[in-house]
């Protein structure tokens, strides 16, 4: 995951860019995150980054939400003479795995809380145009995994690992990287956002500051932060139960399908899963009770 964007109207720029090349004072700078997506670079004010089957679809979306007053997202700018999908760059810092302690703090979470929701009120009345194409991860589906919810209540961001929040001044700000938002609901996409900084994750995967960290109150303060309605918040643990479930399968047909995914596989992924999937299942009623 990479930071690739920027809530600014974009300077003149050259065609015909080519990587590490300089066009007077503008040089294009390469991104490159975790490696899940090669080909992306900085350029002055934007990112450019190789056009997919799913990036129009984002792009429309990107367009809604600047459009109902949501900038805390790269602002859509088209396609570039190359061809490249163009994004304004968010300025900010993002953190690295494991999080450092600053990043653990309570206000953390309640900032993101509070991101989360001013997303989903953006989000809520924007209808996919037709033809909309979604990213996801590679790999044949799991027959394993279980179905988390009926119907789409709202197109969502669907992934909050740190490489996609961006800090300002101690504190969430912005989102990034939007390439695995499709149809959801508000539960699921804060039950993904849990699952990264709540965390939902056994102690020996946790980053330092949350080793010992309560949970099930770290949940009840996001749910809090977020105005979680009753119905959600019973609806939250079985879903998030479920969610990690998948997550343990879906990462492993991405290990078979890719060699990025395979890496993170081999690095501790597959370890992390069945225990979050053990952690869960253990401590669904603590974390159900603190709502």
């Amino acid at each position: 995951m990479v930071c690739h964007s920027a809530d600014v109207d974009p300077p003149d720029l050259p065609t015909q860019v080519r990587p590490g090349r300089h066009y007077g004072r503008v040089q294009e700078h390469p991104l490159v995150g975790d490696g899940v997506t090669a080909g992306i670079i900085r350029l002055g004010d934007t990112v450019r980054r190789p056009l997919r089957p799913f990036s129009l679809t984002i792009q429309s979306f990107l367009a809604h939400l600047h459009g109902r007053g949501f900038h805390d997202a790269p602002r859509p700018l088209g396609i570039d003479d190359q061809g490249r999908e163009m994004l304004s760059f968010v300025p900010g810092q993002v953190p690295r795995e494991p999080l450092p302690d600053a990043a653990c703090r309570p206000e953390v979470l309640t900032a993101l809380a509070g991101l989360v929701r001013r997303l989903h009120e953006a989000a809520q009345d924007w209808a996919p145009p037709p033809g909309a194409a979604w990213g996801a991860l590679p790999g044949r589906p799991d027959p394993g995994t279980v179905t988390l919810f009926e119907s789409a209540e709202l197109v969502s961001h669907r992934d909050y690992c740190p490489g996609n929040v961006v800090f300002r001044q101690g504190v969430p700000a912005a989102l990034i990287d939007f390439d695995l938002a499709r149809p959801t609901t508000r539960v699921y996409d804060i039950a993904n956002a849990l699952y990264w900084w709540a965390p939902l994750l056994d102690p020996a995967d946790r980053p330092a500051g949350l080793v010992d960290a309560d949970v099930p109150a770290r949940v009840a303060l996001f749910a809090d932060a977020y105005g979680m309605t009753g119905t959600q918040r019973a609806d939250l643990v079985p879903l998030a139960v479920g969610m990690i479930h998948n997550f343990h399968r879906s990462a492993r047909a991405a290990a078979e399908a890719d060699p990025v995914f395979k890496r993170f596989w081999d690095e501790g992924v597959s370890q992390r899963m069945p225990r979050a999937e053990a952690w869960i299942q253990a401590n669904a009623r603590s974390v159900a009770a603190a709502l």
